[in-house]
């Protein structure tokens, strides 16, 4: 009987009396692998294209490691996936390059599942469960914006830098939002007041209003959590002190 595949990690598990001569071979390889899968850290370059995660029977490949640090200037939307069926946790840091006018984003799947966005300079848990994947923020990275880079659309998770001093911006709150969404939009030289920052509904309701809203005041730092359809997004902090 020929050897078979462990789900997750894809160790090879040997049938009794098989591969004589081979077994310590295959359990270094078979070691090799839960060490990977453990503490493995490995750079993944997103600039030339999205990139599928490899899980390889009885091999090390890149879909077992633990850590994955995402770099590269992005030269379009890219989209980092794990293939389908292995339930894996694994955790990513985003150090893209994001800045600049296209505003190209990063997102995290299963094959067969729905992309999840990735804030930007972000650290984030990941789960699939062999279907979809799910994501946990466990830090937050910036976005530094001005009216060379603007609307931004935001994605849950942001923490936004706006610089008004030339002109107005448009911030977009993320479409089809889950409850607990956060996005933070900070004046980030004090000039709110001269240049507002508009903050675009995208469909949602803003504190129970169908409408869009402003920041407008000098120093104003906003965090919008997102409650329910009725009541949309809600300020879970509105600060209006500007540190000197």
């Amino acid at each position: 009987m020929a050897s078979t595949y462990s789900t997750n990690t894809k160790l090879e598990i040997i049938a009794t009396g098989e591969k004589a001569g081979q077994w310590g071979s295959i359990t270094n390889d078979n070691l090799q692998i839960l060490e990977q899968a453990a503490t493995g850290v490995l750079s993944v370059d997103m600039a030339g294209a999205s990139v599928t995660l490899d899980l390889t029977d009885g091999a090390t490949s890149n879909g077992k490691n633990v850590y994955l640090r995402l770099y590269g200037t992005l030269g379009a939307n890219r989209t980092l996936t794990m293939p389908n069926t292995a339930n894996r946790v694994w955790f990513i840091k985003d150090d893209t390059n994001r800045n600049g006018t296209n505003k190209y984003t990063l997102s995290v799947l299963t094959a067969s599942g729905t992309s999840q966005p990735v804030p930007v300079g972000a650290t984030m848990m990941c789960k699939s469960d062999g279907t979809n994947t799910v994501t946990t923020l466990l830090e937050k990275g910036f976005v530094p914006i001005d009216h060379t880079y603007t609307p931004y659309l935001a994605v849950a998770g942001d923490q936004i830098f706006c610089n008004t001093s030339s002109a107005i911006l448009t911030v977009t709150l993320p479409a089809s939002p889950s409850t607990g969404d956060e996005v933070t939009i900070i004046d980030s030289r004090g000039n709110f007041n001269s240049n507002n920052v508009t903050v675009g509904r995208n469909g949602s309701n803003i504190m129970g209003a169908a409408s869009d809203d402003a920041l407008n005041v000098n120093g104003q730092s906003a965090t919008l959590i997102y409650l329910d359809a009725t009541r949309g997004w809600a300020y879970k902090n509105n600060t209006t002190v500007f540190p000197t």
